[in-house]
């Protein structure tokens, strides 16, 4: 099946043709991966488009991948409030609770931080550690796994590594299970910056492997974003035995997941929700050893990812709506607080191309006559 479309700036027509992906494949064991879901909008306002959220899930745990539900990629602190967040947690939970029953695989992990606290107030660290603790708990009441964010208020209260070593370690202590820790780099929020207690990556590393070291029985994973493969690595070799580096970046997941001479990157991305079916091809390529297919089934995904997560790349988010709706998983292409309206649409044209490249549009003819429409609204 193919569909042809004219695209402003094209001199000839692009031909879309169906990949040869199957509908779905299992968890793939060689590597842990979660996908970071996005969040479908009614109206663009602040209303969700429940039914079309939580199939996007389903969407996901029939790919094989897990899903990392509530994190920056929900847009949370960009229009997701705390209270729609515990909304999104409990019915996505239940949602997965619902397959396990039904022998079908749904592994879960959500996101909590500190984003029901004011913004723009002075905050004391005890203060923090109890803000956490609140949406901590209430993950755990859900029955998903824990994912520690980043927190813009630690940020702005701390005053040096041990304030970071205070809160997460009291953290720690009350996590039934093992938890992610979430460092996300200011590149994907700038409020963030000098995170861990120092600018420089090495301060940085050298507060979380201290965690890691007192609290390794609590952690589960690191999960990093700071989009640079070597730092990441050299973090992955010094984590403790038996704590995973979920790799976060989506500009050089490739390589980092199919690893070196001296280890691999597990995953938490962004882009696996963009990607779902080219790369969970490649995950399963993996697990039967074979490289060359794992290179020739991400490889074409990789520009798609680094256009979509190009700066500002905290407006990533858009990307993978919109190729959400292209492939007929979401009925609209609206986002919370507008945040379709974000990524202009030569952008967004230019997404299209490289996702027909990638094998990541999955039906020709729905994503010509959805683009066809965009085009005509947008341009």
């Amino acid at each position: 099946m193919s569909a042809r479309i004219s695209l402003p700036g094209r001199a000839e027509p692009l031909e879309v043709t169906a990949p040869s992906w199957p509908a779905g494949y299992p968890p793939p064991s060689a590597r842990r991966v979660y996908a970071a879901a996005h969040v479908a909008s009614v109206d663009g306002g602040d209303m969700i488009d429940w039914e079309a959220t939580l199939r996007f899930r389903d969407h996901l745990w029939a790919h094989g991948f897990g899903v990392a539900e509530a994190m920056d990629t929900a847009q949370r602190g960009m229009g997701l409030s705390w209270g729609l967040a515990r909304e999104l947690i409990a019915s996505s939970a239940e949602r997965a609770a619902a397959r396990r029953a039904a022998g079908r695989f749904a592994l879960i992990a959500c996101g909590a931080g500190t984003d029901h606290l004011a913004p723009g107030e002075s905050r004391s660290i005890a203060e923090i550690i109890g803000a956490y603790a609140v949406q901590l708990e209430f993950v755990q009441s859900a029955g998903a796994g824990v994912i520690l964010m980043a927190s813009r208020a630690l940020a702005a209260a701390a005053r040096g590594p041990r304030d970071y070593l205070e809160v997460y370690g009291a953290l720690l202590k009350r996590a039934s299970e093992p938890v992610i820790l979430h460092w996300l780099g200011e590149a994907f929020d700038p409020a963030l910056r000098g995170y861990w207690g120092g600018t420089d990556f090495e301060t940085a590393a050298a507060t979380v492997l201290e965690l890691a070291d007192r609290h390794g029985d609590k952690i589960d994973g690191v999960k990093l974003s700071v989009l640079d493969a070597g730092k990441e690595i050299a973090l992955r070799r010094r984590l403790p035995a038996g704590i995973r580096l979920y790799t976060g970046d989506d500009f050089g997941y490739a390589d980092l997941i199919r690893g070196d001479e001296t280890g691999y990157s597990d995953a938490l991305l962004g882009t696996f929700a963009a990607i779902t079916a080219p790369a969970a091809a490649a995950l399963h390529a993996l697990d039967a050893g074979d490289l060359a297919g794992y290179d020739a089934a991400i490889g074409p995904t990789v520009p798609l990812s680094r256009l979509i997560f190009e700066e500002p790349t905290y407006y990533y988010k858009a990307g993978v709506a919109f190729l959400a709706w292209l492939n007929g998983l979401q009925p609209r292409f609206l986002m919370l607080d507008g945040l379709d309206r974000r990524r202009s649409a030569g952008h967004l044209i230019r997404v299209f191309e490289l996702a027909a490249a990638a094998g990541a549009l999955r039906d020709p003819e729905l994503a010509v006559a959805r683009m066809t429409h965009f085009i005509a609204a947008r341009t």
